[in-house]
């Protein structure tokens, strides 16, 4: 499974590469519902930062929600470490006196949710980009394009697939469908393969591996089975343009989701030697709009295009 993945998290990036067009109604829903605590919408920083210089009315407004949002959060993390000072001064106090186990668990507490805060304050006031600044995880949202009355949309969808018409428990009872397996497409997914087909642009992918396995030793070695986590980058460097399927899910009472997963095969094997079972599928440039306009009475097209993909050698080295 793609674990995490560092992202174009710029919707220009798909406007200048495909002369794609934003669906900034979207974009602004999103930050709208997120400013008003009506979704808890987890948005990389690298995606707020595209809006830091807004050049239109409707990118202003985006700006304001995102700089609202902020603003209260920062305020949040005050009032937390109000709260954790006070504790930690408490505790102490407590163990000047004597020296407990519980008054030594609550300095402890309190020091690393102090040191938490504070990284998050200093996060949140940083305008200097860093490369995590575009890593995204399952229930994060990214940009993704798609295909809509013929033209190329860049929407933003949160990665993990809750397909129309499932109940919300899905995200719950099926965790891992921010991945789409190929051996399932028309299986779980075949709401939305030869349906509605997206595409993420990729620079980083990561993967929990089984630690015995990347080095190459036996299980019974080590205390637990452990997981490291492995970074997978193109050696050309080239972004990858991954094959996703998305979905727009709609209640009555609740907000539309837009989300997506994006599909995954065997590993080449260069990944399977790291000790990895799954791949996401980069699709050729010249293949996107096919892609993107799938016809369901030939999935025997989409599936030649799913072959038919990029192959890269994938340098690795364990995540920083």
């Amino acid at each position: 499974m793609c674990y995490s993945a560092q992202i174009v998290a710029d919707y220009r990036k798909f406007v200048r590469t495909f002369g794609a067009i934003m669906d900034i109604h979207e974009f602004a829903r999103l930050f709208f519902e997120r400013a008003e605590d009506i979704s808890k919408a987890k948005v990389p920083k690298a995606m707020e930062a595209a809006f830091a210089q807004p050049e239109n009315e409707a990118e202003r407004e985006i700006a304001t929600l995102i700089g609202r949002f902020n603003a209260a959060q920062a305020t949040k993390l005050e009032q937390e470490l109000f709260k954790q000072r006070k504790r930690l001064a408490d505790a102490e106090r407590a163990l000047e006196t004597k020296v407990t186990k519980a008054a030594s668990e609550s300095r402890r507490i309190a020091t690393d949710k102090i040191a938490w805060a504070k990284a998050r304050i200093d996060d949140l006031q940083r305008t200097e980009p860093e490369p995590r600044d575009s890593r995204i995880f399952p229930g994060h949202y990214a940009p993704v394009m798609i295909s809509e009355n013929g033209k190329r949309v860049v929407k933003p969808m949160r990665y993990q697939c809750r397909i129309a018409g499932k109940p919300a428990s899905y995200d719950i009872k099926f965790p891992g469908t921010y991945n789409a397996r190929r051996d399932s497409l028309q299986g779980f997914w075949k709401p939305c393969f030869g349906h509605t087909h997206g595409v993420l642009l990729v620079e980083v992918f990561y993967e929990n591996v089984s630690k015995a396995k990347f080095e190459g030793t036996l299980l019974e070695t080590h205390e637990r089975d452990e997981n490291v986590v492995l970074e997978f980058r193109p050696a050309n460097g080239e972004l990858m343009h991954v094959a996703c399927l998305w979905s727009r899910w709609t209640a009555p009472g609740e907000p539309d989701l837009l989300s997506f997963a994006a599909i995954t095969d065997e590993p080449p094997p260069e990944i399977a030697a790291a000790g990895h079972d799954r791949c996401i599928i980069p699709i050729k440039p010249e293949n996107v709009d096919a892609w993107l306009n799938p016809d369901p009475s030939n999935l025997e097209a989409m599936y030649a295009i799913l072959d038919d993909r990029d192959r890269p050698y994938y340098k690795h080295r364990l995540a920083a």
